[in-house]
């Protein structure tokens, strides 16, 4: 397919299942006593879980979006403020919105000295591009801005625009070594918007470790990671949203010391001409992804990896999603939703997933 023709697809095509601007796609943790939706910015709450352990739950509004950590056990308070001071240390390096960023040192300049995070971001990041075949690729920043999706000023741009902008991405044009990262091609930008919170979760959850919990949940604007199961033993139940009715769910999955990322083309959109717009940028085209599927949730207990592939699927398609997951099955499954409706969970999770809708399993 030509340039021209995948243009007229991205100008075109209209997507019916985006709802809500206002609302960021989540997964909501069903829990008895305390909930992973945001409430409000910064605020701290303490609060009881039966008569089994004390669950200490904080408000925080940070990567531009809510989040809400909720660690259980005698040093609950200690470790929920170890997790805010780690997301606010990991903003600081990889925010393309802090002018003295890592990443916004690189992409202003070209090339950046670099901690030990963002090097590690940028291996994983380099890894994904490979095994999907550059369908993940943190380059595609200059496209997002072209489009409006980093600061609002929507627009949908014309095709040489797009054309020159596409020249300049390619992650295996990056080079990461002992510090330090620079670009290979002029213009190259980079952003870590879809893996930076699966990493973040994860180092939460190291330091929930280091502190002696053994029980916690963590939403960062919707990246749920779980430790361990909930204190009574129970697995934590994790509830994925409609992408056509964001009040209602398509199901629930139980799931222990996991993390449960979605993907949807409804967590940032805008319409003009008639026409409506999502977020998730295919970069072979520079265009909204026209995939067929509404919605992708990744479980895994790599949090990174969830946050990536959580994207990638969505852009694959569910037949290549598919393929995708029997070749890597050992290390994630997934919940797919289509545009027509239909459900399909891989048979990793099919045990653990819950519906009052039907559904299907993938095989492996």
């Amino acid at each position: 397919m030509n340039m021209k023709q995948i243009y007229s697809i991205c100008r075109n095509r209209t997507k019916h299942f985006i709802r809500s601007a206002a609302v960021m796609i989540f997964a909501a943790v069903i829990l008895s006593a305390c909930s992973t939706t945001p409430q409000s910015e910064d605020s701290t709450t303490q609060v009881n879980n039966d008569k089994e352990a004390e669950a200490y739950s904080r408000d925080v509004f940070a990567m531009d979006t809510y989040m809400t950590l909720t660690a259980y056990g005698d040093r609950a308070e200690e470790a929920v403020d170890a997790g805010e001071k780690e997301i606010r240390r990991i903003e600081e390096l990889v925010s393309t919105g802090i002018e003295t960023s890592e990443v916004s040192r690189f992409n202003e300049q070209g090339e950046a000295d670099i901690s030990e995070d963002t090097e590690y971001l940028l291996d994983r990041s380099l890894e994904l591009y490979r095994d999907t075949d550059g369908i993940f690729d943190i380059t595609i920043y200059p496209v997002m801005k072209a489009w409006g999706f980093t600061d609002q000023n929507f627009r949908v741009p014309e095709e040489e625009e797009l054309d020159a902008l596409l020249t300049s991405v390619g992650a295996d044009e990056l080079t990461v070594s002992d510090g330090h990262v620079s670009a290979g091609k002029p213009g190259m930008q980079i952003d870590f918007g879809g893996i930076a919170k699966g990493y973040t979760s994860g180092r939460i959850m190291d330091l929930f470790r280091q502190n002696d919990i053994k029980h916690a949940v963590i939403s960062l604007g919707g990246n749920v990671q779980t430790l361990n199961d909930k204190p009574d033993g129970s697995a934590w139940r994790v509830a994925v949203e409609d992408p056509k009715d964001t009040s209602v769910y398509i199901g629930i999955v139980e799931v222990k010391n996991k993390a449960v990322i979605t993907s949807g083309g409804y967590e940032r959109y805008f319409e003009e001409d008639g026409q409506t717009y999502h977020h998730i940028i295919d970069p072979a085209s520079g265009c909204p992804a026209n995939s067929g599927l509404t919605s992708v949730t990744i479980v895994s207990e790599d949090g990174t990896l969830a946050d990536g592939l959580s994207t990638s699927l969505f852009i694959m398609g569910k037949e290549k999603a598919t393929e995708y997951w029997r070749a890597h099955s050992d290390t994630f499954d997934m919940i797919l939703v289509e545009e027509d409706g239909t459900v399909s969970v891989s048979e990793g999770i099919s045990h653990a997933f819950s519906s009052d809708r039907d559904w299907k399993v993938i095989d492996n």
